[in-house]
């Protein structure tokens, strides 16, 4: 007996939420649709997804609800505001929430909204850009109950190469921070180390290909390295104001748990930094602009 494909409803269509959307419709689901900027929704109706008019609807036509939203605020208002996913039925049903936010609020609105309708949550930030997002090759990171995780792992393999389970509510976010400690760093190094072998007579273009394979070889630098070498802020990979978004909240819980962080703390002041300049909505490749000149401040 073939078995039926679960009805699909994703909420936000930003960076990274159209391209997830394109490859569930892709995969032959349906996908009901739903962005607080309604003209964003547009070019996936035209490529078959179904319009909703509210959060709601889209719960109500989905078995499996999925959701990508830049801050906190808007994941609890798309979930317990008026016509919120919380308002209709939920038995049987599951929230997927790829938004990255702070591990507390997770496992306090995942408990809430099974209390409310019965509705599984999980959480599933995740890795991997824009590119990451169209390729259908993200690293997620999820947290939840291990039932709720496998009802959807059959739905997030199309959009990802892996998909773990780390742990109960929170602990994909939790994961999370510890990616962006990680990619922060990364990135910031790599625009430190680019503008050092300009500076040193090298061509910052050749420096991708010439280290690949070796030790300082990894995906951000055949990533970024070559925007770097071209200071190229387009198309957009990410904004710088989401990784100071998560870098704060590392901050946040790594006071909670009294972890030392002098890494991730200065780049988190050097993207501050950044922002304050009035970068907070380009590229994370906005980063080589601090060296510009011959002076950082």
């Amino acid at each position: 007996m073939t078995q039926t494909k679960p009805r699909l409803g994703y909420i936000g269509m930003g960076l990274m939420g159209a391209p997830m959307t394109r490859r569930l419709l892709d995969a032959g689901y349906t996908v009901a649709v739903w962005n607080r900027s309604a003209d964003k929704t547009k070019p996936l109706v035209e490529r078959g997804a179904v319009a909703a008019n509210s959060p709601r609807d889209v719960a109500e036509r989905a078995d499996i609800v999925m959701m990508c939203l830049t801050a906190a605020p808007a994941v609890h208002d798309v979930v317990f505001g008026r016509n919120g996913v919380a308002e209709a039925g939920g038995a049987g049903k599951r929230l997927v929430d790829f938004s990255s936010m702070r591990p507390d609020l997770t496992r306090e609105w995942s408990a809430e909204l099974r209390k409310r309708n019965g509705m599984g949550w999980v959480d599933a930030p995740v890795s991997g850009g824009v590119p990451g997002a169209e390729k259908g090759t993200l690293a997620i990171m999820a947290g939840g109950e291990p039932a709720d995780f496998d009802a959807v792992k059959g739905v997030v393999a199309h959009l990802s190469s892996r998909f773990t389970l780390m742990g109960p509510s929170g602990a994909g976010q939790t994961t999370k921070l510890v990616n962006q400690i990680v990619v922060s760093a990364t990135i910031m190094t790599l625009a430190e180390a680019f503008a050092f072998a300009e500076r040193a007579g090298v061509d910052p273009a050749q420096i991708p290909e010439a280290l690949k394979g070796g030790w300082a070889d990894s995906l951000p630098m055949q990533i970024f390295g070559p925007r770097f070498a071209k200071r190229q802020l387009e198309p957009k990979l990410g904004d710088l104001a989401i990784m100071v978004k998560d870098l704060n909240t590392v901050a946040d819980v790594a006071r909670a748990v009294d972890a030392p962080l002098p890494m991730a703390g200065t780049g988190l002041q050097l993207m501050r930094l950044m922002m304050a300049r009035g970068h907070g909505e380009d590229c994370l490749t906005a980063v080589c602009k601090l060296y510009e000149g011959r002076r950082l401040f």
